[in-house]
């Protein structure tokens, strides 16, 4: 097995150190020779080396490494073919560690049918016989709202029938309804023309392409010649047209009219996907919009991921657009197309517009998901708490203390422990301070915090993955003078501090610590607030039991014969000390007997 693995290995090399310095498309095969990864590279040799010549931190890149068998390679002129190659590819062959393009078929297109006399419906079905799609349309009243127009602007047939040229010469049809009430011109009976027809279809085209004032223009020169020629009926039905056009197109202005033929993206990330939305824009209105889906299967970049979205986008669209407008910068070029990365402006209130749609159409993914399985909102929260931190892994396990006494009298504190964002009250531990005398808060921090871990390290316990102190930055150091330097121990460290009116109101974290800004009432800020009641709840209360008990007990603690038993037995029976004191001797007799009995009386 082993010299089989070391002859894979040296012909994977001798493959790797033959590669040109040129752009291309490589391909990753396993030994059943199925491809199973298409990548590209403006260097071809460079790209596909990096895969073996070092360690990779991310574990999907390291498998897809040892399933790797034989590679094959296409050399391309420029890195922009290279990409379009790689699309195309992975459309092909869908390569197991490739990024996967979620299916979007749930959204419908409006088809122009490749007919003799073409019909326009809406379709969820994308079928390859020369019909023209515009599309998919995520927001539905859009479309809808662009089928209404064109069916009040254009009396298109709606009928399924085969109009040829043949079967309408032969008189195969007949007149129907929609002919009637003036929904159709009767291109099945010879009433409108070929030639006629196919005007509307193309106006029609322009339309649903965004390219509006071509329509406006034909329509307002075919309306002042109509007016001319005194035909002022035909000229009203034109200037109704006419009005409605513009009334569309005022709805979907969102810059000037002088942005023209422009393509906008932006994209959103996640563990699990990107998210990338696509704007065309056509004299200054938006006329296609759609956010789309990867599923990530290696640790893809926002740039491979972006260049990938961008290739695919234009490719279903047709967009021939000159500039793209993008949020950062791209190492890819593109043939007679510049890449914008605007910082005010028109061109930056789209930008705005486009990241607006991604990271709302990622918040609706993220519910949707989260509906089905609850635990993942956990999780969610969970990790926003380790990029804020920039922590290692998700702080599943979270501790947090807090003190309670009254001018150093009863000193209390408490320990809540939090599991994968939910309180785990059987892991709750209160500390009586033993070695702190006084009000001193951060001596009972050190005295707790050591006898917490020191225990957890002897019974070989889990540690937490956080802890936090319900305080500031003078706890938040007297932990880490615990933690760290006497006990060597390697956890993060924050607090929480409260406000004037004693809410939640910072989180700090490192050393020296600094303030985490997180935004109030949201689910991370509601987590962060829950635990910092909760270990105050948990310390006061017991506090405030141990007052109460020592409060009760201290007039019978020095009394002769009066022992733990004695005192439970009076206060069970009697209830408070008050009412001991009236008790006649013989009621006292009865539960202490007499020589404690006399004690009592006179003591009290």
């Amino acid at each position: 097995m082993k010299k089989e693995e070391t002859n894979v290995e040296n012909y994977l090399r001798g493959i790797v150190s033959n590669l040109p310095d040129s752009p291309g498309i490589y391909q990753y095969l396993n030994a059943e020779g199925t491809i199973i990864y298409v990548g590209k590279a403006k260097n071809l040799k460079r790209r596909v080396s990096s895969y073996f010549n070092r360690e990779h931190p991310n574990g999907k890149t390291r498998i897809l490494v040892s399933k790797i068998a034989d590679i094959r390679y296409i050399v391309v002129k420029t890195e922009e073919d290279a990409l379009l190659l790689e699309n195309n590819l992975i459309k092909k062959y869908k390569p197991r560690y490739n990024v996967l393009l979620k299916d979007d078929k749930t959204y419908p297109s409006i088809c122009i049918s490749n007919e003799y006399f073409p019909r326009i419906f809406k379709t969820r079905n994308i079928v390859r016989n020369g019909s023209t799609y515009y599309g998919p349309y995520t927001h539905l009243p859009s479309m809808y709202a662009v089928l209404d127009l064109i069916n009040r602007l254009y009396p298109i047939r709606k009928c399924k029938h085969n109009l040829s040229p043949e079967n309408i010469r032969k008189g195969k049809f007949d007149i129907c309804l929609e002919y009637h009430i003036k929904n159709c011109k009767g291109p099945c009976i010879g009433k409108q023309s070929h030639d006629e027809y196919l005007k509307d279809i193309k106006e029609i085209k322009d339309i649903l392409k965004g390219d509006t004032q071509i329509v406006c223009d034909l329509l307002m020169e075919e309306m002042q010649a109509l007016a001319s020629e005194m035909r002022f009926e035909e000229a009203q039905l034109i200037k109704e047209k006419y009005e409605l056009i513009e009334a569309y197109r005022s709805k979907s202005e969102v810059v000037s009219r002088i942005i023209h033929n422009i393509d906008v993206f932006s994209i959103e990330i996640d563990d699990e996907s990107a998210y990338i939305n696509y704007l065309h824009i056509t004299n200054g209105c938006i006329n296609q919009a759609f956010t789309f889906e990867y599923k990530r299967r290696l640790n893809e970049s926002k740039e491979e991921l972006l260049q990938l979205g961008i290739i695919e986008m234009r490719e279903r669209y047709k967009s021939t657009s000159r500039e793209i407008i993008v949020p950062f910068e791209l190492e890819f070029e593109m043939k007679d197309v510049t890449f914008t990365i605007p910082q005010r402006g028109e061109k930056k209130h789209l930008l705005d517009l486009s990241t607006l749609n991604v990271k709302q159409y990622k918040v609706d993914r993220l519910k949707q998901a989260e509906k089905l399985n609850p635990e993942q909102k956990k999780v969610r929260i969970l990790k926003e708490i380790q990029e804020q931190l920039h922590m290692d892994k998700i702080p599943a396990h979270i501790e947090c203390f807090d003190n309670s006494n009254i001018s150093g009298s009863n000193a209390v504190a408490a320990c809540v422990v939090f599991k994968m964002g939910k309180p785990s009250k059987k892991d709750y531990r209160k500390f009586n301070i033993k070695t702190v005398e006084g009000p001193d808060d951060y001596a009972s921090m050190k005295e707790v915090v050591r006898r917490r871990y020191t225990r957890l390290i002897e019974e070989q316990a889990s540690l937490p993955d956080l802890i936090i102190t319900d305080g500031g930055k003078g706890q938040m150091e007297v932990v880490r003078e615990v933690i760290e330097d006497e006990l060597h121990l390697n956890i993060p460290i924050a607090g929480l501090a409260k406000d004037n009116k004693h809410r939640t109101s910072e989180l700090l974290y490192g050393f020296p610590p600094s303030v985490i800004g997180i935004k109030q009432n949201t689910p991370l800020f509601h987590l962060l607030e829950n635990i910092q009641n909760e270990v105050h709840r948990f310390a006061i209360t017991f506090h405030r039991d141990k007052r109460s008990k020592s409060q009760i007990a201290s007039a019978l603690d020095n009394i002769s014969g009066v022992g733990e038993k004695r005192k439970s037995a009076l206060l069970n029976k009697f209830k408070s000390v008050a009412r001991i004191k009236a008790a006649p001797l013989e009621e006292l007799e009865k539960i202490v007997g007499k020589l404690a009995a006399k004690n009592i009386k006179e003591n009290l």
